[in-house]
């Protein structure tokens, strides 16, 4: 289900609807500014933000001329002189101002399609493994869309298959694919339709293809490979909180030691010697 009201913030909207994700935030699009995605992502948020402005100045501009004509809907003949004279100054405005949201919406679209088409590509990959393993170390050979399970990709994908209500789905103009969640919440970081194929095609998810890939959607499930991978990584998940909060909790009391035996040391040290 999508959060966000069309006919109030008509851009997030558009960025919900096409990449199927829970929250319109750089960090929900792209995990860090090292990522190639980042300038995209960036650019995709700062558009759909202005296509929400635009959207305002129109509905101003809409709520201004209607109370203009409210007059003459009433049959107030005196008055309509003087509201047709304000009207024609206030409809270029509404002009002008139809032009830019339209102007606006061209903008956003073009930067959702610059950011999926980054998407789709090897580079934040090969970015991934550079930057986990060094440029001159040797690494295992990957697929092109190795990048589409890096980090917590796959995990978060199957936690949010697990939660239920997960659909792939294609877009009717230009068929490009994304991911529609009934229960995804604005702070859900995103599910990529690509990790998604991924996972299906090595046998973690299952795709209802039975169902229409337009609408409503085709109903994703976990396979039992994929209950194990689930379980597997929050079990990791949860080692290594566990082993960060143990060495958290002995570097805190051993600074609480050292603080405690301090001031003795201290005190003994100022105190002069009697002879």
């Amino acid at each position: 289900m999508n959060p966000y009201d069309a006919d109030t913030h008509p851009g997030p909207y558009l960025v919900v609807e096409v990449l199927g994700v829970g929250d319109v935030s750089v960090h929900a699009l792209a995990h860090g500014p090292e990522e190639p995605l980042h300038q995209a992502a960036t650019r995709v948020i700062e558009a759909a933000a202005a296509l929400d402005e635009r959207h305002e100045s129109v509905l101003n501009a809409v709520q201004r001329a209607q109370r203009l004509l409210e007059g003459t809907g009433r049959g107030e003949v005196g008055r309509a002189q003087v509201s047709y004279a304000l009207l024609r100054t206030a409809l270029p405005d509404l002009g002008d101002g139809l032009a830019q949201q339209d102007r606006a919406y061209s903008q956003l679209v073009e930067s959702l399609s610059a950011y999926r088409r980054l998407l789709s590509s090897p580079e934040p990959a090969q970015h991934a493994i550079n930057k986990s393993h060094g440029q001159g170390q040797k690494t295992r050979p990957r697929r092109d869309n190795d990048w589409a399970v890096a980090g917590e990709r796959g995990l978060v994908a199957l936690e949010a298959v697990a939660a239920g209500g997960v659909r792939f789905r294609r877009n009717a103009i230009g068929e490009d694919p994304y991911i529609s969640r009934e229960k995804a919440q604005r702070q859900d970081p995103a599910v990529f339709p690509q990790t998604v194929q991924r996972l299906v095609a090595d046998g973690l998810l299952h795709q209802d293809i039975t169902e229409n890939v337009y609408r409503p959607g085709q109903l994703l499930s976990l396979t039992p490979r994929g209950e194990a991978a689930l379980r597997d990584g929050r079990a990791t998940t949860f080692r290594v909180s566990a082993a960060l909060g143990r060495t958290t909790t002995r570097t805190t009391s051993g600074a609480l030691a050292d603080s405690a035996a301090a001031p003795v040391a201290r005190t003994s040290l100022a105190t002069p010697r009697s002879r």
